[in-house]
């Protein structure tokens, strides 16, 4: 009887380790952290993202928003450059400013606000092998004591 019951339960284990989803394999390729504030007067957060798929970890950029402004812009801490923005007021579309590599630079007073062409479709992920465009950016601004008044 002792022995049906163990064989009974180690059935039950190998069900439920088989019925487990892989985290890997459920893993999101992209997703956006919430904000956080800067004592240099502006909000960023963190748009994380695999390359691939089955990438084994991921790889970061900055959405950086400056509350006086109307667009999140793309920062890229590898190259140490913005590389691109997205309008606040989007209606939840995927729109999106690709700076070209000559316009890519370390500050955003160094970028012509001309170098920014027309809003076209968001990009593809970073060094993706594939064509899976970039996620909208979630359209929740920042709040909280920090955050200017409006009036």
């Amino acid at each position: 009887m002792k022995a049906l019951k163990i064989a009974g339960l180690a059935g039950a284990l190998l069900l439920t380790l088989a019925a487990t989803p892989s985290p890997a394999k459920y893993a999101p390729r992209q997703y956006y952290s919430s904000w956080s504030y800067t004592s240099y007067g502006y909000y960023y957060r963190t748009y994380y993202y695999k390359p691939y798929p089955s990438y084994s970890s991921y790889n970061y950029h900055y959405v950086v928003y400056y509350p006086n402004r109307p667009y999140y812009y793309y920062y890229n801490p590898y190259r140490r450059v913005y590389w691109g923005r997205s309008p606040v007021q989007n209606d939840g579309k995927a729109v999106y400013s690709l700076l070209a590599e000559s316009h890519r630079k370390g500050t955003l007073n160094e970028i012509k606000e001309d170098h920014f062409p027309k809003p076209g479709p968001m990009p593809k992920v970073p060094e993706a092998k594939d064509d899976v465009q970039m996620e909208v950016p979630p359209g929740d601004l920042p709040t909280g004591e920090r955050l200017p008044k409006a009036g």
